[in-house]
């Protein structure tokens, strides 16, 4: 499967109507998000339910700054909209396929109300 380029137009339905996505924020620039793409796009190639996308840092710098991009690449996964994983730097495939087994396996109902409860507590 491809990977999707998001910008400030697509990356909002992206992430609502899919119920994972993982994003690479990378730039072209970057050696090390050069190194990560063929990697990023083999294991895409493996999980046809999952929406494998890039956002050039270089292109949508506001996209990159709502996330607070500060160092490249960063990924991050969602799963039903919720940011289960935001971290900077190339993963080797193996760490890939391991991180997206543990995002299928979380029960998303007990994050939710994490969440919730996260919002509701001030001190949380």
């Amino acid at each position: 499967m491809a990977t999707l380029e998001l910008n400030a137009e697509n990356f909002r339905a992206t992430i609502d109507e899919n119920p994972i996505v993982l994003v690479d924020f990378w730039a072209p620039w970057c050696a090390p998000c050069r190194s990560f793409a063929p990697t990023y796009e083999a294991v895409s190639d493996r999980h046809e339910d999952v929406v494998f996308a890039k956002v050039n840092t270089e292109e949508q710098q506001e996209l990159a700054g709502a996330f607070n991009i500060r160092s490249i690449p960063t990924l991050m996964v969602f799963r039903d909209q919720i940011v289960l994983y935001s971290e900077a730097g190339a993963l080797p495939s193996a760490a890939l396929e391991e991180l997206i087994g543990q995002v299928r396996g979380l029960d998303m109902d007990a994050i939710r109300a994490d969440v919730a409860a996260s919002h509701a507590d001030p001190a949380g």
